[in-house]
């Protein structure tokens, strides 16, 4: 269910911070991309609302920028307005009957989010420790890690809906989250995020426990729960060990993450002998991609011009220092190629792609 629309007033984006002619590379964390015509940084809900309107009356194209951490920004960087979210804001109605009920505004830091979620004993968030970029991306991505995703957790979404022209609070229930997916990644032109509601049970115990990796971490069984401090510390090892925590002196976290999806497949005699294989809700079998990499006989720190593989992880696409979106979707192409012609299955790329394509 969704709450009726609610027009907004107001057609100027007063007090944001403008500025022309911006590399976009400084806003990514595979600090790839070229310049923006108009970069407007909004700090405020009513900026965000105020300057995406502004732009639509305009016609000129928008970019909405999170975090950065899941985007690959062509070198030709972007012909319109790129509105840089930044608000802030927590609120929290918390009793011991029905949990804690977070309302966090779209630009809040994610992993201060699952900081202050352990501190507060708000349990569900903590695999998803470390995971860089910002609330608001988290519902369009489904994102989630170690077995979890924020769609389990997730009660509502506020947005600005650019074909209404309204605000309007969207129910878990008609978010249609997916396997890395929603209605809001489904319809990118349409919503900007402008707050997400968390419902969280309280306790100091993590949620169940499903990921098996994570579980030998712990020395606990699947399943069972731990305290979520273990659970942070043992998934930031986790993720450092494989790049996956920000680090200016490290390249291999010079990326934008995962770059491929977990393949999702018909049936088991789909998924390659000795593959790993999870089976779905909905029948199907998931599959790893990293696996299906490295049987295809791509090596870890692989390239292409100044685009590699990931010496830890080769899911993970990186910038060695100076590479161009033209090198790291060529390597991307390749990589996609090798595993198509070894299995008769395609990746398909987890960042979104602006000005670019595989």
């Amino acid at each position: 269910m969704t709450t009726p629309n609610v027009p907004v007033t107001g057609a100027t984006a007063a007090g944001a911070t403008i500025s022309k002619d911006v590399r976009l590379a400084d806003f990514t964390t595979l600090r790839i991309g070229g310049p923006a015509d108009r970069l407007v940084e909004v700090t405020t809900e009513q900026e965000l609302i105020d300057a995406v309107r502004e732009a639509d009356a305009a016609s000129q194209p928008v970019l909405l920028l999170s975090g950065g951490s899941n985007v690959v920004i062509g070198d030709e960087g972007f012909r319109g307005t790129v509105i840089k979210i930044a608000t802030r804001g927590i609120r929290v109605d918390a009793d011991a009957c029905s949990g804690a009920m977070i309302h966090i505004q779209a630009g809040e830091d994610w992993d201060a989010v699952v900081q202050r979620a352990i501190a507060e004993e708000w349990s569900g968030l903590e695999s998803m420790s470390g995971i860089p970029g910002l609330a608001g991306s988290t519902p369009v991505q489904n994102v989630g890690a170690y077995g979890h995703e924020v769609a389990e957790t997730i009660a509502s979404v506020r947005v600005w809906d650019r074909v209404d022209n309204a605000v309007r609070t969207i129910f878990a229930a008609n978010c249609g989250f997916t396997y890395r997916n929603s209605r809001f990644k489904a319809d990118p032109t349409r919503y900007a995020v402008l707050e997400v509601a968390f419902q969280l049970p309280l306790g100091d115990l993590s949620a169940p426990i499903g990921y098996a990796e994570l579980a030998r971490t712990l020395d606990v069984e699947p399943g069972s729960r731990a305290p979520m401090t273990e659970v942070r510390e043992a998934v930031l090892a986790l993720r450092r060990s494989k790049g996956m925590v920000l680090d200016e002196t490290d390249h291999d976290t010079w990326s934008a993450g995962s770059f491929f999806t977990n393949p999702l497949l018909d049936t088991t005699a789909d998924v390659p002998a000795g593959a790993p294989q999870w089976p779905q809700p909905d029948g199907r079998i998931k599959t790893s991609a990293a696996w299906l990499i490295e049987h295809a006989g791509i090596a870890k720190g692989f390239s292409i011009g100044n685009a590699a593989v990931s010496t830890k992880h080769t899911l993970a696409l990186t910038n060695r220092g100076n590479a161009t979106s033209k090198e790291l979707l060529a390597l991307a192409t390749h990589v996609r190629t090798q595993v198509h012609h070894a299995f008769n299955i395609t990746l398909v790329n987890e960042p979104v792609l602006v000005n670019c394509a595989l």
